[in-house]
């Protein structure tokens, strides 16, 4: 294949290509999601296009990691690699790697999903690498069969918190923010409840003056616009406690991000938004898949036991500098086989 690798400003001109590329369907995949991320943090990004420039069969946002190595643009905001083709991703790898600029040795496309993109066998040139286990629900049945099938534990504890907060006088009611005229107001609300936990701290809160806050009311303004952008705001009383920003395509919604408010202590409001906010979704029918997309942690595995890993894949210059890799990786470990090239 022909690989032409032009400035990522080009993006926009083939955003409607882009689309028809993502067979997957994904919302994380899809150019309203992918352009405002390029916007606020595609610094030094190019485009390559795979094909007839006209009609591309490929399509990859790629970045320098190194002198000497490339990857999928990959901002923290995306949870997968950010290219879509034609064909399976990895057979493409060999041909992009030896198109970039420079004298590239390796290239990694980060962050695939195998149910997007199978994961592709070691071999020659290729080498794959666990990234993340992550959870999904699968939205199937009803919401009172789903609900019947978690822990006792949790059903229990849920129970016991809404009578709790009952007792004190604390309605809690669930909020659903849908039209693009709402988002920015949501952003605001989500950034004064996120800065004041620990994620202030380490600069990575969301605010409605920052790059994050930008690009969240872009894509999420966007995807609303679309009757695809969702979200949810949780309060007891008038008190936002806790809220989900997210996005759904071609039958599956994912959550973006979540706050809650860290100073309570009594009960679980980001849960007993979750609790409010699949019934609801269950309840309407149009989602068939809930993705979290975020490392499996202990609460995730109250809400499904759908759990599969996320990979890399790199792609070497030669085969040698692969096999050559793995065995420097089993040499500074000082154990085992070699282990599988990092992306």
């Amino acid at each position: 294949m022909r690989w032409e690798i032009v400035e990522a400003a080009h993006f926009g001109s083939v955003r409607a290509e882009w689309d028809r590329l993502n067979r997957t369907r994904s919302p994380v995949l899809a150019s309203r999601f992918v352009a405002p991320l390029l916007r606020e943090f595609g610094e030094g990004c190019m485009l390559a296009v795979g094909g007839d420039p006209a009609r591309p069969a490929a399509l990859f946002l790629v970045q320098r990691d190194s002198s000497l190595g490339w990857s999928t643009f990959q901002p923290s905001q995306a949870p997968l690699g950010l290219a879509v083709a034609e064909a399976p991703l990895a057979d493409l790898l060999p041909g992009l790697l030896r198109a970039l600029p420079g004298y590239a040795l390796t290239f990694g496309l980060t962050q695939q999903d195998p149910d997007l993109q199978p994961r592709p066998a070691e071999r020659g040139v290729l080498r794959n690498l666990d990234y993340i286990d992550t959870a999904r629900v699968r939205v199937d049945g009803t919401f009172d069969a789903y609900w019947g099938a978690r822990g006792r534990n949790l059903r229990k504890n849920l129970k016991r918190q809404r009578s709790g907060l009952e007792r004190e006088g604390v309605a809690p009611r669930l909020e659903t923010v849908t039209g693009p005229g709402d988002v920015a107001e949501a952003i605001a609300q989500y950034g004064v409840l996120e800065t004041a936990g620990w994620k202030a701290s380490g600069g990575t809160a969301v605010a409605p003056d920052n790059d994050q806050g930008r690009a969240y009311r872009s894509l999420l303004e966007d995807f609303c616009a679309e009757g695809a952008g969702r979200i949810y705001r949780y309060r007891y009383g008038d008190a936002i406690v806790a809220m989900d920003l997210c996005i759904e395509q071609g039958g599956t919604l994912v959550i973006l991000k979540t706050t809650y408010d860290e100073s309570i202590r009594t009960s679980s409001p980001a849960m007993l938004m979750g609790e409010e906010s699949f019934r609801a979704i269950f309840d309407e029918g149009r989602v068939e898949t809930i993705e979290f997309y975020g490392k499996v942690m202990e609460w995730h595995t109250k809400w499904s036991e759908d759990i599969r890993t996320l990979y890399h894949v790199t792609c070497y210059r030669w085969p040698a500098l692969g096999t050559a890799h793995g065995w420097a990786q089993r040499l500074r470990r000082g154990r085992g086989k070699p282990a599988a090239a990092p992306a």
